[in-house]
């Protein structure tokens, strides 16, 4: 299973904030990096798999645009989020792969070729329009995505904790690749999205708190 380490982008900084309230979010402090500028940060880090959501395009107050590609370069995979709406926003760049959120992009996503679809959830309903995610998965596989990702924005920096039952659900409609993030506390969340037979790990918080271990996010996978 595949280990990504998530980093907001806001302002120019990393970010880190808790449960989707963007408006509250501050430069990361973290004992594994010098600083909230990206590029040290992830030259401190060295993440073999990077999560970007850039928080000012998601939010319609900016752009990240011109310093993608200098944080493609420094990881093997660059999974972003800018806040689709339309096809036109993915971003062509070496190394990035495209993220299309039911948060920006809506429920209508049969335009989208290619790229991972983020099922994006609030007290287990999908945003914005309030579906069980499990009728997104299902509608997904008619759909062109190269896979999903279940992100429980409510989850975000909370390390609450996982529901065996749920994941065990959404696995079992959706066979393509799918990732989860929002809520890892540490191994034992890990070990657990790996039995249900996910495919990867989005995770911030349980590194910099140091509940999973720094080599494991460098090499990128639960070996």
């Amino acid at each position: 299973m595949d280990l990504i380490l998530a980093a907001d982008l806001k302002s120019g900084n990393i970010v880190h904030g808790k449960s989707g309230r963007r408006d509250e979010y501050r430069p990361v402090q973290t004992p594994l990096a010098s600083t909230a500028e990206p590029i040290r940060y992830l030259q401190d880090i060295r993440p073999r798999y990077l999560y970007i959501a850039d928080l000012d395009r998601i939010t319609n107050t900016g752009n990240h645009d011109l310093l993608i590609p200098d944080l493609a370069r420094l990881v093997d995979s660059l999974y972003l989020d800018r806040g689709c709406r339309s096809p036109d926003d993915m971003l062509n760049c070496p190394g990035v792969k495209n993220i299309i959120g039911t948060e920006t992009a809506g429920l209508d996503l049969s335009a989208f070729r290619g790229g991972f679809l983020s099922v994006d959830m609030k007290e287990g309903l999908v945003v914005p329009g309030g579906q069980d995610p499990v009728q997104i998965l299902i509608a997904a596989k008619s759909w062109s995505f190269d896979g999903c990702i279940l992100l429980d924005i409510g989850g975000v920096g909370t390390r609450h904790g996982l529901d065996r039952l749920a994941l065990e659900r959404f696995r079992a409609v959706y066979r393509g690749r799918l990732f989860w993030g929002g809520g890892v506390a540490g191994m034992e969340d890990l070990t657990l999205l790996a039995g249900c037979g996910f495919d990867g790990a989005i995770i911030a918080t349980a590194l910099h708190s140091g509940a999973i271990p720094l080599t494991m996010i460098q090499d990128g996978c639960l070996c």
